[in-house]
């Protein structure tokens, strides 16, 4: 598929006029599109994908198909579709089929820009597959089209971050180069604004605007900053708020007042505070604003990298809130942090012997060894045994022995944590409409129902439409004292089992909890179950156990989720030991299920009382054979 028009060298001298720094970026899809791959930009908003892509379409003289990628894009908006009028009239005829924008761009050998990849649903994804492989289409009752010299699909996408994208399959990725584009550097920044709103790059204006959106990017209260659109924005503000007050620049005071109107006008909508941070984007953004004037005050060489260090000085999202326990809720930095700590504290091979006798030798009979057809063996007989060895060895002192327990480890739970009824995937799904005017026609169906004959009413229109993911879910760990070794190990195949179970069917987070709240795996950010296993097997039991920062923590990620119902899955004996009335933190789930751990009978009363107040399930569930089950029935269940 390579194609003459595509010259690197042609197209990198353009983007060298076109788009400011990202030379590296465009060297890459430059040599990509000459050796005829198909290119995924993937980065944060307002890095120039697009001004890249549409400069180098330019560039080659190459039909520019530009699709926007979202929930309602279809795979019959995608390839085109047969009008229902003229089959109805004629039947379907080469005549009676609308292209779509991925048909006329393999017909006519173009560049088809998808924007927001990883915000289309799975179904329309897949009609990809062949396009990207094969270099041709098979749309039913038309035919095949095959892709002229020159066809190339340019997605692009911003990271598996935010509400609404979902994670991309892998047959999508096997068929594209990948190329990751980040922010620009400061001077870079400082020169877009400057192109695109004439105002000197070191003007004052300019470099307080980018000082802001930059710190925005890395202050702890904020789970979004602002690119580079807002200190252009900012700057056009800063330009028209100066002829409405021309003697503000005689008084400090009044200067300071332009610069914040600016700045909360500009970026207050396009920052996202996080939801454990009881900030205002204004108090933010005054904050920040402040910091950077001050130390341009003292010194005027000051960089925008001194104002980020002021910038997180404050409260910090992670302090309790009123009310509560001493705890913290550690997500980010923070939670990695907390899981590094806890892998210091490790236990030595005598240890191990004491608490497991025999089937320690057994497993490790030497420094460094692992042997694994003892473990098999052991998980035949007794599961639980097994786990809470494996569990036990995944923290030993011996560096080896620990590395090969991790990895036996994700084996065995994930094993476990696939039993019971197989999940089904995809994160939506074409359904049919309720309301025949809802939707898309079915031209198939409704021809089949009215024997071919052109319908008189509207109940005998059948139309489709997407079925939206709608649960999120949130799995809280307990890893305080109370927990065993046994019930660590529980807690790790648990955490495996809810992210198996959901797939993509549901948002999933996980926070492990005792006084702190370790978000291990963040709302709309699923982690793979293997890593997450890794981090539950390294917080060990510890502490005391606040249930209420738990729910607080639960809230606080279902808060990100789009979905229609957020619920909680509480994977603990159910005893709370500080933070007060956990009762009083419930308020906001939809719904809590509570999973047992322990048989006590205090335990078991607690448990059923929390899951009765969430309007849940309680399941008790001691054996780590019976977890998968358990949970796939959880999470699997009509809402």
């Amino acid at each position: 598929m390579n194609d003459e028009r595509y010259v690197p060298q042609t197209l990198l001298g353009r983007a060298r006029h076109a788009v400011v720094g990202m030379q590296r970026e465009a060297e890459l899809v430059s040599v990509a599109l000459a050796t005829g791959r198909h290119i995924l930009l993937e980065g944060p908003p307002g890095t120039g994908k697009s001004t890249l892509l549409r400069t180098l379409a330019g560039a080659a003289e190459v039909p520019l198909v530009f699709v926007e990628g979202n929930a309602e894009l279809t795979p019959s908006r995608l390839v085109g579709h047969h009008d229902p009028a003229l089959v109805l009239a004629g039947g379907y005829t080469e005549a009676s089929f609308v292209p779509g924008p991925l048909a006329r761009a393999v017909e006519e050998g173009g560049l088809l820009y998808l924007e927001e990849l990883n915000r289309v649903p799975e179904e329309t994804l897949n009609v990809l597959i062949t396009a990207l492989a094969e270099g041709e289409l098979h749309v039913p009752r038309y035919g095949r089209i095959v892709a002229a010299p020159g066809f190339r699909l340019i997605a692009a996408m911003n990271p598996f971050d935010a509400v609404g994208t979902s994670r991309i399959g892998q047959a999508i990725y096997d068929r594209m180069c990948r190329v990751s584009i980040g922010y620009q550097d400061e001077t870079e920044e400082r020169a877009i604004v400057d192109r695109v709103t004439g105002v000197a790059y070191n003007h004052d204006d300019v470099e307080i605007a980018v000082a802001v959106v930059r710190a925005t990017r890395v202050h702890k209260d904020l789970r979004f900053g602002s690119s580079v659109r807002g200190a252009i924005d900012q700057v056009l503000m800063c330009k028209g708020l100066r002829t409405t007050r021309p003697k503000a620049h005689l008084d400090p005071s009044d200067m300071r007042t332009l610069y914040i109107d600016a700045a909360l006008t500009a970026l207050s909508g396009r920052v996202r505070v996080d939801e454990a941070s009881d900030k205002l984007p204004e108090d933010i953004l005054t904050e920040l604003l402040d910091a950077i004037l001050r130390a341009r005050a003292a010194s005027p060489q000051t960089s925008d990298s001194d104002s980020e260090d002021d910038s997180g000085k404050g409260e910090s999202p992670g302090q309790p809130p009123p009310g509560g326990g001493q705890g913290r809720i550690k997500e980010g930095d923070d939670a990695r942090k907390a899981v590094e700590e806890s892998e210091q504290r490790s236990v030595g091979r005598s240890e191990l012997q004491h608490r497991h006798k025999d089937r320690f030798d057994q497993a490790s009979p030497e420094l460094g060894q692992l042997d694994e057809e003892s473990l098999d063996s052991l998980a035949e007989d007794d599961p639980d045994a097994a786990a809470e060895l494996l569990a036990d060895l995944a923290n030993a002192t011996d560096a080896e022995l620990r590395a090969k327990a991790r990895k036996s480890a994700a084996r065995l739970f994930l094993r476990f944590a696939q039993r019971g009824t197989p999940p089904t995937n995809g994160v939506r799904r074409i359904v049919r409409a309720r309301d025949p005017l809802d939707g898309e026609l079915n031209l198939d169906e409704t021809l089949f129902r009215t024997d071919g004959i052109r319908p008189s009413q509207a109940e005998h229109l059948v139309s489709t439409q997407w079925g939206a993911r709608e649960r999120a879910i949130c799995l809280l760990v307990d890893r305080s004292g109370s927990m065993s070794g046994r019930q660590v190990a529980t807690a790790a195949v648990g955490a495996a089992s809810v992210i198996v179970a959901a797939g993509q069917r549901a948002d999933v987070s996980v926070v492990a909890f005792a006084r702190d709240s370790i978000v291990l795996s963040s709302q709309g950010r699923c982690r793979r179950p293997e890593e997450v296993i890794s981090d539950v097997l390294s917080l060990r039991g510890k502490g005391v156990t606040d249930l209420g920062l738990a729910f607080r923590a639960a809230r606080s990620q279902l808060g990100r989720a789009a979905a229609a119902h957020r619920e909680v899955i509480l994977l603990s004996d159910g005893l709370a030991t500080e933070g007060g009335n956990p009762f009083d933190a419930m308020r906001g789930i939809d719904r809590l299920h509570v999973v047992g751990t322990s048989a006590d009978a205090d335990s078991v009363d607690a448990g059923k009382r929390l899951a009765k107040r969430g309007g849940g399930r309680f399941v008790l569930c001691t054996s780590i054979f019976d977890l998968g089950p358990a949970l796939n029935a959880i999470v699997n269940a009509e809402t």
